[in-house]
């Protein structure tokens, strides 16, 4: 059966679309570069709605993007070194599927830090 075969965008308002990309480009590593899109790696992709009322993620935002990433302490030291700050729960987001982290973009949207167990 033909069908999707994966996320090709996610595309959101901003307030400011340039700083924005600029962020997501300097500190996590995606976005256009030199005019051509960022390219991920082969793995898991969550596609899970929540129930309107979900503390997951702040009630004032309709989403929030979860990332794989490779080397989650790595990452968290750049991220603190120019920062940022990035909220970790030892014991509650260390789980059988995971080690998770939690950051905000500049404009408040939630992103969540996922290194997936090997």
């Amino acid at each position: 059966m033909a069908g999707v075969t994966g996320i090709g965008g996610l595309f959101f308002r901003a307030r400011d679309p340039q700083a924005l990309a600029e962020w997501y480009d300097l500190h996590l590593g995606i976005g256009f570069r030199d005019g051509a899109p960022w390219h991920q790696a082969a793995g898991p992709t969550v596609f899970a709605p929540f129930d309107g009322d979900t503390d997951y993620f702040p009630a004032d935002r309709q989403w929030m993007l979860n990332l794989r990433v490779e080397d989650l302490a790595g990452l968290i030291a750049r991220l603190q070194t120019a920062g940022i700050h990035v909220e970790t729960r030892p014991g509650e987001w260390d789980s059988e599927v995971g080690r998770f982290a939690r950051i905000h973009d500049p404009e408040g949207n939630p992103i969540e830090l996922w290194q997936p167990r090997a």
